[in-house]
């Protein structure tokens, strides 16, 4: 993969200008990155931009990255496999539905950001949704989708401008947060499009979680697709800065075959590579496994 120019940012989270305390330096090889890159759930390749700690809201984030073009190209091009492992996920992640349908206005109109394969769509559908949106900037994974729900995709980068204003009850953005270019400006508009008493329904990254703590620099977390990257603290205050109250965060339980927790192993790639083989010949490596893995579930609403 060509090497990226770098360009410098100003902060995801708050208005503080202190990058004084450097987290780690640039880690980052391009000629070792493939069309899986950008991928999602992929072998990590532990690789990283120079990441800045800020003091004030407790974001980890990447300064400098590559600018939003290069970033949208990157993500256009990527390869897809994780059909598997998407809707895994988005079982998981429905569970948090029924609470959050006792509190909007009604289910009419939702909005997936960085849906993939629309995964999440079909969980949508079951639930009683109507006037459903997925977003994907990667072209893979929306042809990847089942023929019924491919229409509802758009493909490209999430904007305000695609939606009309006050006019969706549930906007989602899974595993998508720590690779968006501007996560403030993407709350923004979220709020913009949300009705009254909307909900805003993140999951995300914990930085400060047992599992990132325990594997330090070797935690897949750690990733060139990464931005930025939350904790508690940090995401709370982005939603509340962009107008978002009764926000609660939580810890998350994943459930995935267990050759999707294998592929997150910092071990030799060879060496992981035939595990997974070995048990999925076998069957054992598609059983479900339930872990927490370090991600915490992010909900607010617009009161207004």
């Amino acid at each position: 993969m060509k090497k990226m120019k770098l360009v410098s940012r100003s902060y995801p989270t708050c208005s503080s200008k202190d990058q004084s305390r450097v987290y780690a330096q640039e880690n980052y090889n391009p000629g070792l990155l493939d069309g899986y890159a950008f991928a999602s759930r992929k072998v990590p390749e532990n690789m990283h931009y120079r990441l800045i700690e800020c003091p004030s809201c407790d974001t980890l984030y990447a300064n400098p990255l590559p600018s939003l073009k290069q970033l949208a190209q990157s993500y256009q091009e990527a390869a897809f496999d994780s059909s598997e492992e998407a809707h895994s996920a988005a079982r998981t992640y429905a569970k948090q539905l029924p609470a959050i349908m006792e509190n909007i206005p009604n289910t009419q109109g939702a909005i997936d950001i960085g849906t993939g394969d629309g995964a999440f769509l079909e969980e949508l559908l079951k639930k009683g949704f109507t006037k459903v949106a997925g977003v994907e900037p990667s072209k893979a994974p929306i042809e990847a989708s089942l023929p019924p729900i491919r229409p509802l995709i758009k493909k490209g980068l999430f904007s305000s401008r695609s939606f009309k204003k006050n006019s969706m009850s549930l906007i989602t953005c899974f595993q998508t947060f720590e690779h968006l270019y501007d996560p403030l400006k993407t709350c923004r508009e979220s709020y913009e499009i949300l009705k009254k008493e909307g909900a805003f329904y993140i999951v995300c990254h914990n930085r400060r979680s047992f599992t990132a703590r325990i594997l330090g620099m070797k935690s897949p977390i750690f990733d060139i697709e990464h931005l930025q990257m939350f904790s508690p603290q940090s995401a709370k205050a982005l939603l509340t800065k962009a107008g978002f109250t009764k926000i609660t965060v939580k810890p998350l339980f994943n459930v995935y075959p267990l050759h999707y927790w294998l592929k997150l192993l910092p071990m030799p790639k060879g060496l992981k590579m035939g595990l997974i083989h070995g048990l999925k010949k076998i069957k054992l490596g598609y059983l479900p496994v339930k872990l927490p893995a370090g991600n915490m579930v992010v909900i607010g609403y617009k009161d207004q």
